[in-house]
């Protein structure tokens, strides 16, 4: 497998795609057929919305089993204890001042299956964290964005 492949994910990213391919493999399955059968019991099929909505859910749902599965496949784990907070990585939380607004923000850098704006966990795939990827403090990063481009200035880097 080569590096391009492989999903560097922390051990809680892990668990969260193996639960969700545990749901989506029983339950949520379950539930689809369950709605498909019901959809042909009323009768012709050709112009059967519930049994096209049930079928297209079918077909979405194979797809995200598939894409856990080759996920979960093809995951390195991070070891939390061997991050090097030398300079950024997948794994670290980065301080940051934003030198347009000169205000402080900070980010952890994730993999894109676990990447949340809501709590400032960004992908590492993203404009700004791949742009962030291999800087050390003091560092000054021009990152190019959709709207343009953002200069920071590396704080601090931890784990």
């Amino acid at each position: 497998m080569s590096n391009q492949d492989k999903l560097i994910i922390s051990e809680e990213g892990l668990n969260k795609l193996k639960d969700e391919l545990k749901h989506l493999r029983g339950p949520k399955r379950k539930e689809i057929a369950q709605r498909i059968k019901e959809a042909r019991e009323l009768g012709d099929i050709s112009e059967n919305s519930e049994y096209d909505d049930a079928k297209n859910e079918q077909a979405f749902v194979e797809g995200r089993i598939k894409k856990l599965e080759n996920m979960i496949k093809n995951a390195e784990v991070i070891n939390e204890d061997e991050i090097d907070t030398t300079e950024v990585n997948v794994g670290t939380t980065v301080r940051l001042l934003d030198k347009e607004f000169d205000e402080e923000v900070e980010y952890k850098i994730v993999s894109s299956a676990e990447t949340n704006p809501d709590e400032n966990k960004i992908s590492n795939a993203s404009p700004v964290g791949k742009g962030l990827l291999g800087h050390k403090v003091g560092d000054t990063v021009e990152i190019d964005i959709p709207a343009g481009s953002i200069e920071y200035e590396v704080l601090a880097i931890k784990k």
